[in-house]
């Protein structure tokens, strides 16, 4: 859970690991304090204690929620780009979002929001779900080698030889009919 916070909280506990361990050291500490304390004195009188700490779990358990597959759209296709670093999933839904799940090395974690529009076997996107032109504003989807293609040649037409980085593979995927 933990390392979906900012992209990755493993990177940042390398980073500043001066800063971080001392405050959760110091927040577990003040946790088992206010659990031998409420235990000893009852709730009554370590109320405040009792309230910030439900507090804290409530905000981590409220950003998490929001992220529940149970509140989005239905998925109809997800495909996986895997990189020597990054496994990029991409995840279409039947409302016209889509959503591009980076994850890479040390709990990178990263998610990239877009929307699209499928026309035919070509998705366009009307908002690109990367940072960078990584994936093209158009991908093409070929069923029968169970991939949707990138990259395009010269002349404009998807290359549909299954190279590396090239395609993403795909993992379920329904037809626009069964949205």
């Amino acid at each position: 859970m933990c390392s979906g916070y900012f992209g990755g909280m493993f990177i940042f506990l390398l980073s500043y690991w001066f800063l971080i361990i001392p405050i959760v050291i110091l927040y577990i500490l003040s946790f088992i304090e206010t659990v031998i304390a409420i235990s000893k004195k009852g709730l009554r009188r370590n109320g405040i204690k009792f309230f910030f700490h439900t507090l804290v779990f409530l905000a981590i358990l409220l950003t998490n929620i929001s992220e529940l597959e149970a509140f989005k759209s239905k998925q109809i296709m997800t495909a996986t780009l895997k990189d020597d670093q990054f496994h990029h999933t991409l995840i279409l839904r039947s409302n016209g979002t889509c959503e591009n799940k980076v994850s890479g090395i040390f709990g990178y974690h990263e998610v990239f929001h877009g929307k699209y529009e499928l026309r035919g076997g070509t998705i366009f996107f009307t908002k690109i779900p990367y940072d960078n032109d990584f994936i093209p504003g158009a991908l093409l989807i070929d069923k029968k080698q169970n991939a949707i293609f990138i990259n395009k040649d010269h002349q404009g037409r998807f290359i549909t030889t299954k190279e590396w980085l090239n395609h993403f593979e795909i993992h379920s995927n329904k037809s626009p009919d069964e949205r």
